[in-house]
């Protein structure tokens, strides 16, 4: 069985009358299927009519450093996907005694930004370039200058300026530009289009018309005249659509691309595909005004939607929006918890020696736990996470680090607390920014695999932002979750179907739907900050800056 600790996929063995609803609706197709290609692993989470989850599958995958490139085959793209629903079908028949062949409605989700290029024959031109990459700085100064907003490297519109700025033969051949959930769908459907969310991390969204900006397409129409060739930037970007918009059906093909035992059926409607930022607002319910998120996972950000515009430009801050195209102010690092399951590992490895393995989820549970015990500043000892480059500090590359002074505590409490403190290192350095512009946030939610152990990176998180945070049953679902929830919404503005009946409810917002239908139970286990937390905490952000130079001094010295 496939289902992650955190997970809360319906237990129906201990009640019969639920496990025979649940399938009674698998067996009708009164279900959505939600998929997330995330950075290391591809889920997939089936919900019933209620958006509870029924069942799950996954598979691990991991990006390639090729040519000084992170990048993803399209062989492993599809492989990933073909594997991961496998494994949630068998879940489905372990649970269920059946095997799902259709779906009331189905959606697609995956990292946001990066540059997937085709050409008119629907080849790609390019190895995948994911958000990871930090290659386009000439490219996101020019265009943040020309736009007048901040345009960040891992944007697919500075993938593009960049490769016309280093003459890349490809350039003259596109077709069609993407990102990965983009592409995705495209195969299944078929339909070149992309939720809107998704969509403004490729291009600047008008909040006022829910496309394209009108003034900076032209803008770069005439920036880029000689190598678009008559064209409009526009005419090679995906549509874009709200959440609950039809995206189009499960072609022939692309049922067999998800499925090749030839059980699943066509015709199958989706929403629009999204990207995991958009997948994690609708996930913590934080698409109003004055709520934010943070997700933690190979990378980490946070999203707070705004009341108002941002007064200036900053570097840091991207201007993204939610599924439904409200903004957003989008705080990403590059770097997030990969480098404490690293440590993880090690100390998995070390138990094992011992002859006393121990699975992941205890070794994560022991570490964690020592944190709490560790000092509030973690004894003055500083945690680098940089795997890769990371734009908010200026670094074009990354070596993670573990910094000390000879008066330093070496403990396994400190060094498990400057772990998790360093993970919210860069992100804190961000949120002064919002916090300057005097952003107002009334909830902050979190969620992603760093916030399955209760109570501990939870707690730093708080002193981290200084606000409460609240993770709610839905913080180890994640994404996949939350692009299954947007598929159920679909149904309940189409009229197919979803939580509360079959009816149709154009006119309820995906706010309204969330707050309603989705979260009305959902218990919430909010955290206020500890005062010896934020002091310390404080005091490790101050030798965290200072430190930067150590970081820098790194990657020039070690190549």
């Amino acid at each position: 069985m496939s289902t992650q600790p955190g997970d809360r996929t319906a237990d129906h063995a201990a009640d019969p009358k639920a496990g025979a609803a649940a399938r009674e609706a698998i067996a009708a197709g009164d279900t959505s299927l939600g998929i997330e290609l995330g950075s290391t692993r591809i889920k997939a989470v089936l919900v019933g009519p209620d958006c509870t989850p029924l069942a799950s599958g996954g598979h691990a995958w991991e990006n390639r450093f090729e040519d000084r490139v992170w990048t993803y085959s399209l062989e492993d793209v599809w492989s990933g996907l073909q594997a991961c629903y496998a494994d949630l079908v068998a879940d489905v028949e372990s649970r269920y005694g059946l095997r799902p062949q259709a779906y009331g409605s189905l959606g697609v989700s995956a990292m946001m930004h990066g540059y997937l290029a085709f050409d008119a024959a629907g080849e790609q031109l390019v190895p995948f370039r994911t958000w990871r990459n930090t290659s386009t700085g000439e490219a996101a100064a020019e265009l943040t200058d020309l736009f007048g907003c901040n345009i960040p490297l891992r944007w697919s519109i500075a993938h593009l300026r960049q490769a016309m700025l280093d003459g890349e033969a490809h350039v003259s051949g596109i077709d069609f530009f993407t990102t990965l959930a983009g592409y995705v769908h495209w195969r299944l459907t078929g339909e070149r289009v992309l939720g809107v969310g998704d969509a403004s991390g490729m291009f600047p969204i008008d909040s006022a018309t829910g496309g394209y900006d009108a003034g900076m397409l032209a803008a770069f129409d005439r920036l880029a005249a000689e190598q678009l060739r008559g064209r409009g930037v526009a005419d090679l970007l995906p549509s874009v659509l709200p959440a609950g918009a039809d995206a189009g059906r499960l072609t022939e093909e692309g049922a067999r691309l998800l499925d090749p035992s030839g059980a699943l059926a066509a015709g199958v409607p989706l929403c629009p595909p999204e990207g995991d930022a958009g997948t994690g607002m609708v996930a913590t319910n934080s698409v109003a005004p004055r709520t934010g998120n943070v997700s933690a996972g190979t990378s980490i950000f946070a999203m707070v939607v705004l009341e108002r515009p941002l007064v200036r430009v900053h570097h840091e801050i991207d201007l993204v929006t939610t599924p439904s195209g409200d903004p957003v102010a989008m705080v990403h690092c590059n770097n997030g918890a990969s480098e404490l399951a690293a440590w993880a590992d090690v100390f998995g490895q070390f138990a094992a020696a011992l002859g006393r393995p121990a699975a992941p989820d205890e070794t994560y549970a022991a570490l964690f736990a020592s944190a709490l015990d560790g000092a509030s500043d973690a004894g003055g000892l500083l945690a680098y996470n940089y795997l890769s480059g990371e734009p908010i500090t200026g670094l074009a590359e990354g070596r993670p680090l573990i910094v000390r002074t000879p008066g330093s505590e070496l403990t396994l409490a400190n060094l498990m607390r400057a772990q998790i403190y360093g993970v919210f290192g860069t992100l804190s350095l961000g949120l002064r920014i919002l916090a300057a512009e005097d952003v107002a946030i009334d909830a902050m939610f979190a969620h992603g695999g760093l916030f399955r152990t209760a109570g501990v990176a939870q707690r730093f998180l708080a002193a981290a932002t200084g606000a409460p945070v609240a993770v709610g049953e839905t913080a180890g679902e994640g994404g996949a979750w939350g692009i299954a929830v947007l598929a159920a919404y679909l149904r309940r503005v189409s009229g197919e179907g979803g939580p509360g009946g079959a009816g149709h409810d154009g006119g309820e917002t995906l706010g309204e739907f969330l707050n309603r239908r989705v979260f009305a139970d959902v218990l919430l286990d909010v955290v206020d900050p500890v005062p010896s937390d934020v002091e310390g905490y404080a005091a490790y952000l101050e030798r965290y800056s200072a430190g930067l130079a150590v970081e820098r001094a790194a990657t020039d010295a070690l190549r």
